[in-house]
């Protein structure tokens, strides 16, 4: 008997340690068909517009098509091979067609219109009009010629991000280089051993450094400069590689976005963009970038001062240049307040924060988290199930650590979401991945130590995943985080980052390496000291310098990404960088097919509205209320998207938000706002 190909196996679980590159062409071909049968059945003359009937059918055999195709994308972002980026590449082409296809099929698109809004439930209410929504922007209007170029801008939009995302690995992975020990002081020791047993696995000696290996620690000035300079030219023309260039394919993205939104009767691409999106107009979001701009400068410039004074009193050093600057914090912080990263990491065992942070989710939320055996890619993946009572909650993928055939970076997503069946009438629970590339590449997770930065980004992810995991949805489109306007999709996960300044919080989630002692007050009390300093010269910053560029880029039609950056950085940098500097051709987020361009202000605007949220526990006198957690669950994260997200925030909060609590966590002087979704 013909075994069964693994991604068309019915189980809860993907069968991750079966899949090879050559079931993915035949699974994939076998579900497109599936699904484009489905298509055809439900857009019948005489199939009826009943959304139950149609789900039935159609959504139910998406479904299986996206649970297959997420694992393949999965395993080429956690474990690539030459094999299987060949086949995912190919079968990415052909599914994304078919996605194009469908969004534009004018006769679906006549079926939703057709159903009768009396007859559904407020989710389903909810779904229909996100799915009409995204039938118009998808092209179902368009007609004869217009139509068919726009279905060939979108294909040809999946094989340029396609491109982008490889050129962005390869670039990545070509910069490797050996050093000896002493070429390397100020690394953290962690770091130092395991770039040691990376060369010794292949027969070299020395350290083996990579662009994931954190070198703007390293004492040595000219290769913290080497260091910057490959990480800024990285897939540009300057760079050791200019093979992976991706600066033609970004314009060609740029100029196929405004085809595209011309097309479809708007002016710019983020007007587009912004359509399903809680933002009015580009204008009003660049009017409440600008205004976090203004608001946070004077402190960006303060600490920008301290920081040249010591380095001019502390190094010599009177004009600091860009590689400089995270070397001079972390001296900062060992001067000024008495520790430094490395210290600080000795307190979070990567094991330590994960059963601490899942501790803290059961008794916050009323769940009960246990480790479960499941089928898996990789020694250091984990799997979790999430209960409450007797009901199962769904089903949580860790992978934490760094390594070769990974993507860099951090996200959670649903493979699969919650769903009452109309096929079966049983529920769907949601299978989550959170994925990360915690420690040196070639370790294992289980003995990296996390920066307490590393901490709140696993908390970030944690709170995408907890979107997924603890909703009550019935209707997929709207469950989790699907349908959530995408300048909320954000607040979940911002909310959960709130919690790693908090000191019962480390406490609980900390343990030091060799003593096991958790982290000391007086230590937490220095850090928390070293972020009122530090944090407007960091992550705000750059954030908000990326935002503006982002929504000027795409609201600007013929602008160069040179022009718009060289501008937006002389109204909004506090820092300048060298002219080399080139980060948009390696931003995933911005042109690798996601929804944040024309979108990455998303970040700010949910941060306002999570700081509000997390404010309510501030307010009661403790973060740990659980009677604020259960309403935070059931108004924001059970109800996923079924209702827009001021609806949500408001049923939570009792109220619209306002930037007050953003500005107070930010140590701001609080005054009238202008804009945002306030």
């Amino acid at each position: 008997m013909q075994p069964v190909n693994p991604l068309l196996a019915q189980g809860p679980l993907p069968l991750f340690d079966q899949i090879r590159p050559e079931h993915v062409r035949p699974a994939l071909s076998q579900l497109l068909q599936d699904a484009s049968d489905s298509l055809e059945t439900v857009t019948a003359a005489d199939f009826p517009a009943d959304w139950g009937k149609i789900s039935a059918v159609h959504d139910a055999a998406l479904d299986r098509l996206w649970f297959a195709w997420l694992a393949v994308w999965h395993l080429d972002s956690v474990a690539e091979t030459p094999e299987l980026r060949s086949a995912y590449g190919k079968a990415r082409t052909e599914v994304m067609a078919f996605w194009a296809r469908r969004c534009a099929d004018e006769r679906l698109y006549a079926k939703y219109k057709a159903i009768e809004p009396a007859t559904l439930t407020h989710e389903q209410v909810r779904a229909r009009e996100i799915a009409l929504c995204e039938f118009v922007l998808g092209g179902a209007e368009l007609k004869g010629d217009t139509r068919k170029r726009f279905a060939d801008i979108q294909q040809r939009k999946v094989v340029l991000g396609q491109k982008f995302n490889e050129n962005v690995r390869d670039a990545t992975n070509a910069w490797v280089q050996y050093l000896a020990r002493d070429e390397l002081a100020g690394l953290p020791q962690d770091v130092l051993a395991a770039s040691a047993a990376a060369a010794q696995a292949e027969g070299r000696t020395g350290h083996r450094v990579t662009l994931r290996t954190p070198l703007f620690s390293a004492d040595d000035r000219a290769l913290r400069e080497r260091f910057y300079r490959a990480h800024d030219t990285c897939a540009t023309r300057l760079s050791d590689h200019p093979e992976f260039d991706n600066t033609p394919i970004v314009a060609e993205i740029l100029e196929l976005r405004q085809e595209e939104a011309r097309l479809l009767g708007y002016a710019s691409y983020a007007e587009l963009s912004l359509m399903p999106k809680m933002a009015d107009s580009p204008e009003q979001v660049m009017r409440f970038v600008r205004e976090l701009a203004v608001r946070t400068r004077p402190y960006a410039e303060m600490s920008s001062a301290v920081l040249r004074a010591f380095a001019a009193e502390r190094f010599g050093i009177e004009d600091p240049a860009p590689w400089d600057w995270y070397y001079l914090i972390e001296k900062l912080r060992v001067t000024r307040h008495d520790f430094s990263s490395e210290e600080l990491k000795q307190y979070f065992p990567v094991t330590k924060v994960v059963a601490g942070m899942l501790a803290l989710v059961e008794s916050a939320f009323e769940v009960t988290v246990r480790r479960t055996a499941a089928p898996l890619w990789h020694a250091d993946a984990e799997c979790y199930r999430f209960d409450r009572g007797d009901t199962l909650l769904g089903h949580l993928y860790l992978d934490l650590g760094a390594r070769d055939g990974k993507r860099t970076g951090a996200w959670a997503y649903a493979m699969r979401p919650r769903w009452l069946r109309p096929d079966s009438g049983a529920i769907q629970t949601p299978v989550v991945q959170l994925v990360c590339s915690f420690g040196e590449t070639g370790a294992s997770s289980s003995s990296a130590l996390l920066t307490h930065h590393e901490v709140t980004l696993l908390f970030h992810e944690l709170g995408h995943a907890l979107h997924h995991l603890l909703t009550q949805v019935d209707e997929r489109q709207v469950a989790g985080n699907n349908g959530v306007e995408w300048d909320a999709i954000e607040l979940p996960s911002q909310f959960m980052e709130n919690f790693c300044w908090e000191w019962d919080v480390l406490r609980s989630i900390s343990a030091h390496v060799d003593t096991g002692a958790a982290l000391p007050r007086a230590l937490f009390d220095r850090v928390r000291a070293a972020r009122s300093l530090m944090r407007f010269w960091g992550v705000e910053q750059r954030q908000i310098e990326f935002a503006l560029f982002d929504m000027r880029l795409h609201a600007e039609p013929g602008r160069t990404v040179s022009a718009v950056l060289e501008e937006v950085r002389r109204e909004v940098a506090v820092i300048d960088p060298p002219p080399h500097t080139q980060r948009p051709n390696t931003s995933f987020h911005l042109f690798s097919g996601g929804q944040y361009e024309a979108g990455f202000y998303s970040y700010n605007w949910a941060e306002v509205l999570s700081a509000d949220a997390f404010a309510a526990l501030e307010e009661a006198g403790g973060i740990m209320d659980v009677q604020l957690a259960r309403r935070f669950r059931h108004a924001i994260l059970e109800s996923g998207g079924s209702r827009p997200a001021l609806e949500s925030f408001k049923a939570f909060r009792g109220r619209a938000p306002t930037m007050d609590a953003w500005l107070r966590h930010q140590g701001i002087t609080s005054g009238q706002s202008s804009g945002g979704p306030v």
